[in-house]
């Protein structure tokens, strides 16, 4: 994977890439201002909270329309400090879209990202990719599918995700919302990471490491084991591997139930500590 997948874009104060497909004088010309697509009326938010999400139907060319999915990456507090010496959230998404791209691992296509800066502070980044419109996220389905369902999801979704540790894909927020889901016509389960800015390549990434991923996944306690032997593919996962899973993801659990009780998500958006 290269950080110059891509052509480069030039609109003024917004620099970035985009996707050769989407290299057209109609679509440029369309995200020349995204604050302003983010704000028209017939822009549908996703999200409004830390960050701004919204779909947009944007012209492509020869009267094709294009479903836009935008990013809004919102940059205050310690971020714009960190900005100086950091690439911008909406080029790590783009970096981490396109690694997975380029493995033929699921994710939404990577359009462009554009981020302006001023004296080499960030000031506003967005990351567009095209819009999965019929993708479920996959705590829906952990919730709603029959037994025998959910066990099919969980081999392929299993498999989906060894295959990117195996690539060196390392996402660091595999959470039930960062993953779509779409059945092919064939019958088989599609998956989507999102929030690919999070993601990390790595060389190689071991097994406790790959494993210590997991724990954010709301996969029901009586399929975790069956799920984890599937993901190190063996028929029955070491007890070893087995402790290490549980011991993480109860401390995962404990956690975020404290720093819910204690209120510090809403704290920290007050302080505008994102």
């Amino acid at each position: 994977m290269t950080d110059e997948f891509g052509l480069g874009l030039d609109l003024g104060s917004f620099s970035g890439r985009i996707h050769p497909e989407y290299h057209t004088s109609d679509f440029i010309t369309a995200i020349s201002d995204c604050a302003a697509l983010l704000s028209h009326p017939s822009s549908r938010i996703l999200e409004e909270s830390r960050n701004r999400i919204a779909v947009v139907r944007l012209s492509l060319n020869e009267g094709k329309a294009v479903d836009i999915a935008i990013k809004e990456f919102r940059t205050q507090g310690v971020d714009k400090l960190k900005s100086l010496f950091q690439a911008s959230k909406a080029r790590r998404a783009w970096r981490g879209s396109t690694a997975l791209s380029e493995a033929g691992l699921g994710t939404p296509l990577p359009v462009a990202y554009l981020e302006k800066r001023m004296k080499s502070f960030l000031e506003q980044s967005y990351f567009l990719t095209e819009y999965i419109a019929d993708g479920t996220e996959i705590r829906i389905l952990f919730l709603e599918l029959s037994s025998s369902a959910l066990d099919q999801l969980l081999l392929e979704l299993a498999h989906f995700l060894s295959q990117c540790t195996r690539e060196g894909i390392y996402h660091r927020d595999l959470s039930d919302g960062n993953i779509l889901v779409r059945k092919s016509t064939q019958g088989q389960y599609q998956f989507f990471l999102l929030d690919t800015n999070r993601i990390r390549c790595k060389n190689k990434i071991g097994s406790l490491r790959g494993i210590k991923s997991l724990i954010r996944l709301g996969i029901p306690r009586n399929h975790q084991k069956t799920f984890l032997a599937l993901y190190v593919h063996r028929s029955a996962v070491s007890r070893g591997l087995w402790l290490w899973y549980r011991m993480n993801k109860v401390g995962y659990t404990n956690y975020m139930a404290i720093k819910r009780a204690l209120g510090l998500p809403k704290i920290a958006k007050k302080l505008k500590i994102q």
